[in-house]
């Protein structure tokens, strides 16, 4: 069911409370609110629907295309001024990120595996084997997480990171 239904209903009994147990107030409220009701009911119907004998209705409908251009232009006008596109783009910068915190708890042990594995597999790798292969490195792992950690905080604070 439709609300304007419910509308007009609630309207009419109270208009028919009022006048049955003849309260002039009560009659008064349901008389305008029923009066209210159907005037917003039919002007809305006539907005959308041609009534014939009715001048003016059905205009939605006849003029959609100028309705539609008229919204376009005022969204254009009002809301995409150039003084609103620059207050939003300057008003919308990122802000400051960082990302020490967490790139001190990134565990870099893959980093420094995938890096041995480089140098295993290049021609160091050979040479290396003189000297323990792989376990040559290890002393070197520490140091190259704590170094890489500092390199990558390093880089996030650079300012064409954050742009």
């Amino acid at each position: 069911m439709r609300k304007s239904f419910f509308t007009n209903l609630i309207s009419l009994i109270i208009l028919l409370a009022g006048y049955w147990l003849h309260i002039d107030w009560l009659t008064l409220i349901g008389l305008f609110a029923l009066s209210g009701a159907l005037t917003n009911w039919l002007a809305i119907h006539m907005l959308f629907e041609k009534v014939p004998g009715l001048v003016g209705s059905g205009v939605i409908p006849n003029r959609f295309e100028a309705f539609k251009e008229a919204i376009r232009d005022m969204m254009m006008a009002q809301f995409f001024t150039q003084e609103n596109i620059d207050r939003f783009v300057s008003q919308s910068t990122q802000p400051s990120v960082h990302l020490a915190p967490v790139i001190e708890k990134v565990d870099l042990t893959v980093a420094y595996d995938r890096l041995v594995e480089v140098i295993m597999d290049s021609s160091f790798g050979s040479m290396l084997g003189m000297f323990g292969g792989a376990n040559a490195l290890t002393p070197l792992k520490d140091p190259f997480m704590t170094n890489m950690k500092s390199a990558l905080i390093e880089i996030t604070e650079q300012e064409q990171f954050k742009t």
